[in-house]
């Protein structure tokens, strides 16, 4: 039973990340790691679920629950820092648990990290798949509801399975084709190509916040929170609050960064700078966002699957020729996440083979490419697959409490490291200490509290069959559970 708690030497772990042999490439520099924060947190939030969120549940004051997320997100986002510059290698939380909690949480925070990463590519490839039909639509190209829908339908209210007559959500399977195949050839590539879809959509978003300003009609900001309707979350301050744990997902993803932490430069530096700085950064344009559309168009009229286009077509003519730009911007946007969540889940998996928790080919380094090609290949076929066959809705809640869960144990893991090894080289520190993580454990906690017990039994269930895989491979198969005791 021991060994199923038994960590992994921060020594080995950081002579493993300095082996040349089988090792990744540190191509990444800060400006690289920032744009891939950004590229990550930066997607189907701003240009689905701000404008839900504030008819639904904050109406103008869904920019005070950006900052309520931006906080709970902060908390674990400064636990991450601090982990990801004293450990700098792949695996993220797996890694981090690895070395402070032992190898059974290790693998309960793997295992747990596919629903954050792998189901959230497919989340957010759907999302891209309608905005693309849309698109195209605009230009006289009608896409067929057979090949651009997934078959199943899930209705949140009933509980109910159904069937949608479709058969396969072809443009959700298509991006993520694209982009494992561009993971795979390289990550310094993919890097790059990702800058170039993060400057796109951040410039359209800047543009419609410096010309939307002018079409603000101030009374659409009154009363900035609307007045309670007799049960929480329905407005007041219980919307904002309950408005805060919806668009969650629009922060889902700067802890991405810390996966590349291998394939960084100069990691002890640059990772905290990265993972804060982009969070910073996205907080920042998400509040504005907030407030120029809640301030052109009354709340209740922004219940919408395209909030930022309904804006734009308010504002008027004035702004028609925003239009096309706008859905550019979404479908750059959701591509560079779809990118993003892609390379983070086969690092993770890197890790855990090279742990012995899953098969040595998942380990492989691409002899050329110096990628987890291995890895890459089977999270993207499975991200396809499900992105084909699988609604927005119930995925989406997957991602969230996946990633929640994660959040705790990182900062649980830093409250047990202070402890246990003070004497660690900690590059950046975790500020308030103990204050913050134990902040970060109930802010996560309490957001996880709000998802429906559906979601909550879907979770029960995946780590099950995740803790049946461990006992009937990892646990033999463990590198440092059958070694001798140094």
């Amino acid at each position: 039973m021991a060994n199923l708690f038994a960590t992994k030497s921060l020594t080995k772990l950081l002579s493993e990340s300095s082996d040349e042999h089988n090792s990744l490439k540190r191509t990444l520099g800060r400006w690289n790691l920032v744009s891939l924060g950004i590229g990550a947190i930066i997607g189907a939030g701003i240009f689905v679920l701000t404008g839900q969120a504030a008819a639904n549940y904050s109406g103008p004051a869904v920019v005070l629950s950006f900052m309520v997320a931006a906080i709970a997100c902060a908390f674990a986002g400064l636990c991450y820092a601090e982990f990801a510059s004293m450990i700098p290698i792949a695996g993220s939380a797996y890694t981090y648990a690895y070395a402070t909690l032992g190898e059974f949480i290790a693998w309960i925070i793997g295992w747990d990290l596919i629903l954050e990463y792998l189901f959230g590519a497919s989340t957010v490839a759907v999302g891209w798949s309608g905005y693309v039909v849309s698109f195209l639509k605009d230009w006289g190209v009608t896409v067929p509801q057979a090949i651009s829908s997934a078959p199943f339908a899930y209705d949140t209210a009933t509980g109910q399975w159904s069937s949608t007559g479709a058969i396969v959500n072809f443009p959700a399977v298509f991006i993520i084709l694209v982009m494992t195949a561009l993971l795979v050839t390289g990550i310094k590539e993919s890097a790059n190509f990702n800058n170039v879809i993060v400057f796109v959509k951040v410039v359209v978003i800047l543009l419609f916040i410096a010309f939307g300003i002018s079409y603000v009609v101030p009374e659409n900001w009154h009363p900035f929170i609307p007045e309670n309707q007799g049960e929480f979350g329905h407005f007041g301050w219980s919307g904002v609050f309950r408005a805060a744990g919806v668009i969650f997902f629009a922060y889902v993803g700067f802890d991405a960064v810390s996966t590349a932490a291998q394939e960084a430069k100069n990691p002890q530096k640059d990772m905290p700078w990265a993972i804060l700085g982009s969070l910073a950064v996205c907080t920042v344009i998400y509040v504005l966002v907030g407030l120029v559309m809640t301030g052109i168009v009354s709340y209740p009229k922004l219940n919408d699957a395209a909030p930022v286009a309904v804006a734009v077509n308010t504002a008027g003519e004035g702004m028609n020729w925003l239009r096309t730009p706008i859905k550019i911007g979404a479908i750059a946007g959701l591509s560079s996440v779809v990118l993003v969540m892609l390379m983070g889940q086969p690092r993770i998996f890197f890790a855990m083979s090279r742990d012995g928790l899953l098969p040595a080919s998942f380990s492989k380094v691409h002899p050329k490419y110096q990628t987890p090609y291995v890895t890459t290949i089977i999270s993207g076929s499975v991200a396809a697959l499900v992105a084909g066959l699988f609604p927005i809705n119930i995925l989406g809640e997957l991602v969230s409490i996946g990633t929640l869960l994660a959040f705790v144990i990182v900062c649980g893991g830093i409250l047990v490291l202070r402890y246990k090894r003070p004497d660690i080289n900690r590059p950046f520190k975790t500020p308030l200490f103990p204050v913050l993580p134990i902040l970060g454990i109930l802010s996560s906690l309490g957001v996880m509290a709000t998802l429906p017990g559906d979601t909550w039994l879907r979770l029960i269930i995946w780590m099950v069959l995740g803790i049946v895989i461990y006992f009937a491979y990892g646990r033999k198969h463990s590198k440092v559970s059958n070694q001798p005791a140094e």
